[in-house]
């Protein structure tokens, strides 16, 4: 029997089990993948929002706004990147400046700091890339651009060395409520709890609908990316937006924590909760829409491209809390953008109300910081000859294009949640996120995934399940 069980390890699933870690409880999170941030939370634009769009009132205002508040502490905290580069929310014409003016003050009433409005020459100097035809933008420079592979990783990491079970490949199906506890039928057997977050993203509607009277209802959005290469990475500072509409805030463009300049998304609702597939008229938009805010954007330069889903709720606002008819059954629903920028506020919300409801005390060993891997192709000189001369496999260069060695993999494999596909690794250390997407170093990470793993190569998958990237062997005993 748990005290509490988390359905979903995106991102929001891992800050709530993160949080609640900090008690004395025992904890457990079921995914459905093979691995942490393998829905939503590894396809998204990786903005960490100021807080100007939300609504005031709204469950997402206060979220997003308290997210964006703990982001430096926690990014030092659990080591994962992230940066303040602000973002600039594009105005086209001089009647659409009202539009900003509402965005103003609903910064100004969410508590952002800074927001303000520029316009004439202070545009481009400010971004000199931007088009011409931008005749004033709303400045946000408490904005923000994350790692959401790392971010997510690294709250799962840090609740898992606090005592959180993590139960991969293990698929909640069916949800009823006993007279003492909620009894979890899942793909890997029965779990019993005494109190459940939903935190299934696409799927919370589903979970929720099982146990309670007030139905929820969500509609997947479907969000088409381009990335483009680091040669593109400077083209723009901030991140920038067009003015939102009811379906999002536009195409924007951005650069990365990691150099790149990324590019999306669109806003399509759909029906399929699988269906993550690019298209070349999805893509076609991506193109058309990034021209107007910036018409020189080297999209010549793209690398890949990728969708994502948006677990968008009929009323519009995140569903968070204790459903009224399903006592013990908490809610993180509807967690649809500004999602990854208020992640850790909604860890903590839920895990006090959780909490007070079990009584539970605080843990005096409660362990808050972790590091993550270290980086070869960020370390100086003098760093690097210590990691070599601490373990070789440092020294050996894996993936050319983002300067990945041997020895961060090994260390990706090896930590508390370690990878067990290529894109583990992947998420993990960026081997593969490069220009050649993989092309070179896959055989080469494949083969240290089959030696540390020790399994067949014939068991590797790109990501779990039946995703095998080897159909067979053209020599016997391979």
């Amino acid at each position: 029997m748990y005290d509490v069980i988390v359905i979903g390890a995106g991102v929001t699933g891992c800050a709530i089990a993160r949080e609640l870690s900090r008690y004395q409880l025992k904890l457990a999170v079921l995914e459905r993948e093979e691995d942490v941030c393998c829905g939503t939370s590894k396809a998204n634009s990786a903005i960490i929002h100021a807080g100007y769009d939300a609504v005031p009132g709204t469950l997402k205002a206060r979220m997003n706004v308290a997210g964006n508040r703990m982001m430096d502490a926690l990014s030092k905290e659990l080591d994962f990147p992230f940066k303040r580069n602000g973002s600039l929310v594009l105005c086209f014409d001089e009647k659409d400046l009202p539009g900003l003016e509402v965005l103003r003050e609903r910064a100004e009433a969410n508590g952002v700091p800074d927001v303000r409005i520029v316009s004439g020459e202070e545009i481009h100097e400010l971004e000199p890339n931007l088009s011409p035809e931008v005749t004033a933008v709303l400045d946000a420079p408490t904005g923000g651009i994350v790692c959401p592979f790392k971010m997510t990783i690294a709250f799962a990491e840090n609740a898992f060395e606090n005592g959180v079970e993590f139960h991969f490949n293990t698929e909640a199906e069916n949800i009823e409520k006993t007279a003492d506890c909620y009894r979890i039928t899942t793909s890997a057997g029965i779990y019993e709890t005494r109190c459940i977050v939903n935190a299934a993203g696409v799927y919370a509607d589903r979970f929720n609908n099982m146990v309670s009277g007030r139905k929820l209802h969500i509609t997947p959005r479907k969000g088409e990316y381009i990335l483009l290469d680091k040669k593109a990475g400077n083209f723009v500072s901030h991140t920038i937006f067009q003015q939102p509409t009811k379906l999002g805030k536009g195409i924007l463009i951005t650069p990365t924590v990691h150099g790149n300049l990324l590019t999306g998304p669109t806003a399509e609702d759909i029906t399929d909760k699988e269906a993550v597939n690019t298209t070349a008229e999805g893509l076609a938009q991506v193109m058309e829409k990034a021209r107007l805010s910036a018409e020189k954007i080297p999209l010549n330069m793209a690398i890949t491209s990728f969708a994502g889903l948006r677990a968008t709720e009929d009323d519009g606002d995140f569903v968070l809390g204790e459903a009224e008819d399903a006592e013990g059954f908490f809610n993180a629903a509807g967690i649809d953008s500004p999602g990854l920028s208020s992640a850790p506020a909604i860890g903590c919300f839920l895990a006090e109300q959780i909490a007070e409801k079990l009584e539970a005390k605080k843990k005096v060993n409660f362990h808050s910081s972790r590091k993550d891997i270290p980086c070869v192709a960020e370390s100086t000189p003098e760093e690097i000859a210590r990691l070599v001369a601490k373990d070789p496999a440092y020294g050996n260069v894996i993936c050319r294009c983002e300067m990945v060695t041997e020895g961060e993999i090994i260390n990706a494999i090896k930590r508390p949640l370690g990878a067990r596909s290529l894109d583990g690794v992947k998420r993990r250390t960026r081997a593969g996120m490069g220009r050649c997407q993989s092309g070179f170093c896959s055989p080469r990470v494949m083969e240290i995934l089959t030696r540390e793993l020790q399994v067949s190569s014939l068991e590797l998958t790109k990501s779990g399940k039946d995703s095998y990237l080897l159909t067979g062997s053209t020599k016997e005993n391979l």
